[in-house]
């Protein structure tokens, strides 16, 4: 097998790094003969049955850098299909689309044979596609969208479902055993389209006929109906489906969620009768909200693609999906920033780490092994708190404070700033500012603070951060009645920004201003005005 020479390829061979460690599992697993059909194949599954959620595209930004690091330990070429379950019956009304009357009017029917009920596509189902892409198109994937119905119905599927039939009892006495009693007396692997109605439907196979290419089964009025398995006539149940796509693709590379592993298995053991070798499969954790329930498309409580870019750059989701793949982790709006601050952060460590550092750096898999050179950035974090802080309407109050702190800083000198910018006035009015709540302080906290307002009142107004957090220890250390330095920024938080957590007060208030600052803390300190 072709391997890449240089000293990336011996630090790719020893990287830690998770995608690296994939790869070389994939390596291993292919042996030293590239496979017969000329390239690994990648694959992602989409079962676009509800709104696209983040999830869902989780799985080809992972995919991808598990891609990219087997490029640099083979020569083989590589494809990665995204292949959209689109033939499937809507078995019920996801929760969060428009015109749901209308698509219960359409139970059973395949997802690309209901109406749109967004009105912007011929079917619902590529409604959800076009969603799909338009997100992998964001981040400049190199990848082939691939429709279940265009298999089915083009017959390029048909060698591969006729081996079903021809394997059926095989596939039966695999997937049998896992099923309910009721389940068990009408279960076949085949789902006829009804030539009638258009649904999908689950009922029983009453004969087969091998030669033919068709099954007989007993439609919902009772009549006995023979129908060829080919020609999208029929579609498969979704395990047996799924082995027959690794079988008839030659998947290489898959990967699954946590509760999928039992169908791993089944599907993993059908594709071996049917003469196939199922894909090399990583499971990783299912994300979850909030609360710590599992994210779901049809309840419609994680976050949408839209949401998250709505606020943050796409690069910090890619980022946010490189960690830890295979441990559970939420994710809702609080996280966003963090995340954008993370990557940023990574970001302006890459050019001065070696190479096998970089390879570690989750920048070098979120940009494909180019990263772009970092710009020298305020943390979002701190730019959403001055816009919190300023009640800021628009980018101009913030560029007021921001080439005051950075003497020469313009949005066509920084577009990355720039967008941050236009992120966190977003962010504020509509995800912080809602939630404010600001405290009036204890006696003992409104006397720290007094002593705070003074002794920033004295200090140089070219004061650096480091200056400044110093001085607010150093108050913070002088009153112990606020209990803790942790406690003392708690309340800093509380009385002043009207939030839980903040930012670094130093980095903060050397961006606001020291005399802003000032008047911000003794406003706190002000009785509020009686009303009548």
């Amino acid at each position: 097998m072709p391997k890449r020479a240089g000293g990336i390829k011996e630090a790719a061979l020893a990287a830690k790094a998770w995608p690296f460690v994939e790869a070389r599992a994939l390596l291993a697993r292919l042996g030293d003969t590239p496979p017969a059909k000329g390239y690994v194949l990648f694959e992602t599954g989409y079962g676009p049955s509800g709104l696209p959620h983040i999830g869902t595209f989780g799985e080809v930004v992972r995919t991808t850098m598990v891609r990219r690091a087997f490029t640099l330990l083979s020569d083989i070429p590589t494809r990665l299909f995204a292949f959209s379950d689109d033939m499937d019956g809507l078995r019920k009304v996801p929760d969060n689309v428009p015109n749901k009357a209308m698509l219960g009017e359409f139970l059973g029917r395949p997802l690309t044979a209901i109406p749109d009920p967004f009105g912007t596509h011929e079917s619902f189902g590529h409604h959800n596609n076009a969603r799909l892409r338009a997100f992998l198109d964001q981040f400049g994937f190199d990848y082939e969208f691939q429709s279940a119905t265009d298999w089915y119905m083009s017959g390029r599927f048909d060698a591969a479902l006729l081996r079903v039939l021809a394997c059926y009892d095989e596939v039966i006495e695999v997937i049998l055993p896992t099923l309910g009693a009721e389940r068990r007396a009408t279960y076949s692997p085949f789902l006829p389209v009804c030539a009638k109605t258009g649904r999908v439907l689950q009922v029983p196979v009453i004969a087969r006929d091998l030669t033919a290419g068709t099954i007989v089964y007993e439609d919902e009025t009772g009549e006995l109906v023979e129908t060829p398995v080919t020609g999208g006539h029929c579609k498969l149940q979704w395990k047996a489906d799924w082995a027959m796509r690794w079988y008839a693709l030659a998947v290489d590379y898959e990967m699954a969620g946590k509760d999928l592993i039992d169908s791993v298995t089944l599907s993993s053991r059908v594709c071996r009768h049917l003469g196939g070798q199922p894909p090399l499969n990583s499971i990783y954790e299912l994300f979850l909200d909030q609360n710590g329930e599992k994210i779901s498309k049809s309840k419609g409580n994680g976050l949408a693609v839209e949401d998250w870019l709505r606020y943050a750059p796409a690069e910090s989701l890619a980022y946010f999906m490189y960690q830890k793949p295979k441990s559970a982790k939420r994710l809702y709006f609080d996280i966003i920033p963090k995340m954008v601050d993370d990557y940023y952060t990574s970001l302006a460590s890459f050019a001065t780490q070696s190479l096998p550092a970089q390879l570690e750096n989750p920048v070098w898999h979120v940009h494909s092994g180019r990263p772009p050179q970092a710009e020298s950035l305020p943390s979002f974090s701190l730019v959403l708190n001055l816009a919190s802080v300023c009640h800021a309407e628009d980018a101009a109050v913030l560029w007021h404070y921001l080439s005051r702190y950075r003497p020469g800083v313009t949005p066509e000198s920084s577009p990355a700033l720039a967008a941050l910018v236009d992120f966190a006035i977003r962010y504020y009015h509509e995800r912080v500012k809602p939630a404010l709540r600001y405290r009036a302080p204890t006696p003992v906290e409104a006397a720290a603070l007094a002593e705070l307002a003074n002794c920033l009142a004295t200090l140089p107004a070219d004061s650096s951060a480091e200056t400044i957090q110093t001085t607010i220890y150093e108050v913070g250390k002088r009153h112990p009645g606020l209990g803790d330095l942790r406690a003392w920024f708690q309340t800093l938080y509380q009385v002043l920004l009207g939030q839980e957590q903040g930012p670094r007060m130093g980095s903060f208030v050397a961006l606001y201003g020291l005399a802003e600052s000032v008047t911000l803390i003794r406003a706190a300190l002000s009785p509020a005005p009686a009303t009548t």
